[in-house]
């Protein structure tokens, strides 16, 4: 028999809408980099900061290339300034590879939030709110 929690997800993720499963994603990328941050400053965790980052920038990447399809119905000028974020995110996600600073991932905790809250709203879905630390 199944997990029960991977039931509900399967549910979860037939009845959202492209926006909230795009919010959610984010948000679930939001929170392994709170714990990645919490488990580095304590524990000096390396492995679960790498994979953390690794899963941030998979779900970015995602978005860099859903963006550029020439299909993609956002305005040019949304479009431009979601590949500047994203060239930013990347240049953080490396300086953190290279110089693990926990204060440091707190930039990429806040886009991640503040791009699922906007999708959100766009959607109609009330916001979650998670602890960042």
């Amino acid at each position: 028999m199944s997990n029960p929690l991977d039931a509900y997800r399967s549910v979860e993720k037939a009845t959202m809408s492209g926006r909230d499963l795009e919010a959610s994603v984010l948000l679930k990328a939001a929170q392994k980099l709170v714990e990645a941050q919490h488990r580095l400053a304590g524990e000096k965790d390396l492995q679960t900061l790498d994979e953390a980052l690794r899963y941030n920038q998979r779900v970015w990447t995602l978005f860099q290339s859903e963006i550029s399809e020439p299909t993609n119905p956002l305005p040019q000028p949304i479009k431009d300034n979601l590949l500047a974020l994203i060239g930013f995110i990347d240049r953080r996600t490396y300086a953190l590879m290279a110089d693990p600073v926990p204060e440091r991932i707190g930039v990429l905790i806040e886009i991640n939030r503040n791009i699922a809250s906007g999708l959100q709203a766009g959607s109609g879905t009330v916001p979650a709110q998670e602890t960042a630390g």
